[in-house]
């Protein structure tokens, strides 16, 4: 370990608030990334970037850094192969000992969540969410500027943590079926199958459960309190670990919010089916059920 970390309070490994990342804007152990982006318009993101951003932050792009499209069958987002994305953490000058904050503009929903674990999938551990995002960080007037980051490139090896993925074939498998717990993170009338925005199919995977993101938030968009999410998050599961415990949408991005909710209240191990529901229904044989 760096004797940055040895030094500096910096330990972060779900969510950090504003006041808790503003004393350490500047240290040399820490790196933030603004992963902001909108599924509406996907060059918005790096519109808001130029306009404005935390001191020292890089960007994200939910489809050229946090996603490989060349990977087919895998849904809307598909997860980048390890090697790519290291390859990105090290234009962006991020080693593995560094303190990364990520942030978008407000939940952690688009796609801050996704970007935080895939690098826990890497294994960083200290990697944090900012609770409330940039909307937060402007309303409580903290600095911003427009300056463009070109940090120095760094070393990144990693390899993903294979058991924190879960995909189609394991879901199908008659050993898994009711082992496992498949949650879905969209809105309800997208689980239901009433109305479908995004992909060709309505509906969902059949015996998943429905539990929006928006349910580990409070009113003004930073995360519910940690025993409150661990109670309801233990009620879902009904005795199951969490490593028993999956999570999907639409394209695997805003699931890894409920990953960090359950993180977040302490209920470490939960996995990520990250073809989602846009990737299930690449293949016209597989279940879909609705309502």
């Amino acid at each position: 370990m760096s004797e940055w970390m040895l030094l500096q309070p910096m330990h972060w490994t779900t969510l950090v608030t504003a006041e808790e990342l503003v004393p350490s804007l500047g240290q040399p152990g820490l790196a933030i990334i603004d992963a902001r982006t909108t599924l509406v318009d996907p060059v918005q993101g790096e519109r808001d970037y130029a306009a404005g951003h935390l001191p020292g932050a890089v960007y994200a792009h939910l489809d050229r850094d946090l996603s490989d499209h060349g990977r087919v069958g895998h849904g809307r987002h598909p997860l980048p192969a390890a090697a790519d994305f290291c390859r990105w953490l090290e234009l962006w000058g991020i080693t593995p000992a560094h303190q990364v904050v990520v942030y978008d503009a407000r939940e952690g929903a688009m796609a801050a969540a996704r970007a935080w674990f895939m690098l826990r999938l890497l294994g960083h551990e200290y990697v944090a969410v900012l609770d409330g995002g940039y909307a937060r960080w402007t309303e409580l007037h903290l600095p911003t500027n427009t300056e463009s980051v070109r940090p120095n490139a760094s070393d990144y090896v990693a390899h993903y943590d294979a058991s924190r993925l879960v995909n189609a074939d394991e879901l199908l498998h008659p050993d898994r079926v009711g082992a496992l717990l498949l949650v879905d993170a969209r809105a309800p009338e997208r689980f239901r199958g009433e109305v479908e925005p995004l992909d060709r199919v309505a509906g969902h995977v059949p015996g998943a459960v429905n539990r929006p993101l928006a349910r580990n938030l409070r009113p003004d968009g930073r995360f519910r309190p940690a025993s409150e999410l661990a109670d309801e998050f233990r009620d879902l599961a009904r005795g199951r670990d969490p490593s028993q415990v999956v999570m999907m949408c639409g394209s695997g991005v805003t699931a890894c919010h409920n990953l960090l909710a359950m993180e977040h209240a302490g209920l470490r191990g939960a996995r990520l089916y990250a073809d989602s529901w846009s990737g299930w229904i690449s293949d016209p044989a597989r279940p879909i059920a609705k309502g």
